[in-house]
């Protein structure tokens, strides 16, 4: 996982998690970018500080408690933190007997539901313009909440 701090064109700061370097360039030209504050689609990386690991004579820092990790310039309430830790549990439980299909995520879909192909949990990358295409033609489909990096990508 990469950790950017991005930035708006009002100048409001957050944090974005992606896969990959690639992840991120891929989500921002597809629009799935936003500022959590503004809503805005103008979106870049924002100077940041590079992560320099600490020493091994030096004594590590303790955790932060989840009631105070910052989101979007604000605390993070408790709850939320709790409901979002299960929420990527619960993503990650589903994916274990989903298929990963890459970027033929709208053909399989679309072969699946119309019958060409035998019917499976599948997962994988589609744009805004296929995904909205797939709805239009009644394929239910929707976005996951997190982002899942595609198997060649991962450690």
């Amino acid at each position: 996982m990469i950790v950017y701090d991005l930035s708006c064109h009002s100048g409001h700061r957050f944090e974005g998690w992606f896969g990959s370097s690639r992840d991120f360039s891929a989500q921002l030209e597809r629009g799935l970018v936003s500022c959590p504050e503004c809503g805005s689609l103008e979106v870049g990386k924002a100077p940041m500080a590079p992560a320099v690991g600490r020493k091994g004579n030096q004594r590590a820092d303790l955790p932060v408690p989840a009631e105070t990790r910052p989101v979007a310039n604000h605390p993070m309430p408790a709850q939320l933190a709790e409901a979002l830790t299960r929420l990527a549990a619960a993503q990650a439980e589903a994916l274990k007997s989903s298929k990963w299909v890459g970027t033929d995520f709208a053909e399989a879909t679309r072969a699946m539901h119309y019958g060409e192909q035998e019917a499976e949990a599948i997962h994988g990358q589609a744009s805004v313009e296929e995904a909205q295409e797939l709805v239009e033609e009644g394929i239910p489909v929707a976005p996951l909440p997190f982002p899942v990096a595609p198997p060649e990508d991962l450690n």
